[in-house]
Order: C-alpha cells, then structure tokens, then sequence
C-alpha cells in the first residue's frame, strides 16, 4: 500500500494494490500497521456509510470542537472527494485538494482533523465509508456552503440534489467568522 502525501499537510492518500483475476479482486482497504508509520493512530470508533446518486454534493463539513479525523473511501462507484483546510494559522488555510476515489483504483485520503470535507457522486450510485476517530458528537457539527464563491470547489458535474442542511450552510466568510473566536479544530 503506498501513502501519498498532498499539499495539505497531513491529507494523505492511500493506494492499495489489489489483486485482480477472473474472479474479480481481493483488496486491503487499510492496515493499522501502515497507519501507525504515517502517523496515524489506527483507533477509529466509529464506522459510517452513505449511498448517494449522480450530482448529488454532500459537504462541506467539518467539526469544531474535538474535531475528528476521517478516513473514506468509495466502496462502489465514484466520487470527487474535496477537502479544504480551516486550521487557525495554517499556511494553507481555505486551500483545497481533491481526489478521486473508486471501486477501481480502491485509494483512500484521510482527513485529520481541522479540515471540512465533501464530494460529488460521479456514478449512478456511490457508496462512500467514512472510519471516524471520534463519536460523532451534533453539537460540533458545522458547515459551509458547497458553492460558495470564494472557495470556488469545482464540482464535476452539476449538482443534481443537495440538502436542505447544505444548501443553507453559511458561507465561507461567515465561517471564517465563526471559526476566528473558536480556534478549535474543524
């Protein structure tokens, strides 16, 4: 399994080699062994998933707070995962990376903690696992608007659903607001 590093220190994405024949495939999809020496603690308490349609947006979220770190991946389909950085004093604050994840090239990012996170459903249908280093706790819960103009993410496609939730998150100067007098982690 190779750790690639991104441009936002510690998103770091994860690429399996799995092992294809005619009857398909066998994958590790993570190994704490391979965590532990990128610096991760391979303790994930909490494990999610969603299933999403084309276009559909889910994000951005994020948690301050505790915070919590994520690993995801997409177990059938595809998605553009976005993940942008809200970590006080940052170099790379309000920048973003994104990844394609898949059914096919198996890679996974892990979002530590102080980072929002979103992505786009690429396929008919998309099944996206989330392992969380934290009980979700709905009282740290926070977000910001998928389109807003100053983070500018470009989504692939146009958004075919998104939720009431996100489509009246605050925008991303509201949050920078908000975040100023937390200092906490996202």
């Amino acid at each position: 399994m190779q750790v690639v590093k991104t441009e936002l220190d510690g998103v770091l994405v994860f690429e399996p080699t799995p092992h294809r024949d005619a009857r398909g495939f066998f994958s590790r999809t993570s190994d704490n062994a391979v965590l532990a020496a990128a610096g991760i603690d391979p303790t994930f308490p909490q494990d999610s998933q969603s299933r999403s349609v084309r276009g559909v947006i889910r994000g951005m979220h994020g948690r301050l707070g505790r915070g919590e770190a994520k690993l995801v991946r997409c177990a059938h389909g595809a998605v553009h995962d976005v993940v942008v950085d809200v970590r006080p004093g940052s170099p790379t604050f309000g920048r973003q990376v994104s990844v394609i994840l898949d059914d096919e090239s198996m890679r996974s990012v892990y979002i530590p903690r102080g980072f929002l996170h979103g992505f786009q459903a690429l396929t008919d249908v998309a099944d996206t696992c989330y392992r969380i280093d934290a009980v979700h706790d709905p009282s740290e819960d926070v977000s910001v608007r998928f389109d807003d103009p100053d983070l500018a993410i470009a989504w692939p496609l146009p958004p075919a659903m998104v939720s009431d939730r996100d489509r009246s998150a605050p925008s991303w100067r509201e949050f920078c607001d908000r975040l100023q007098p937390a200092a906490g982690g996202a």
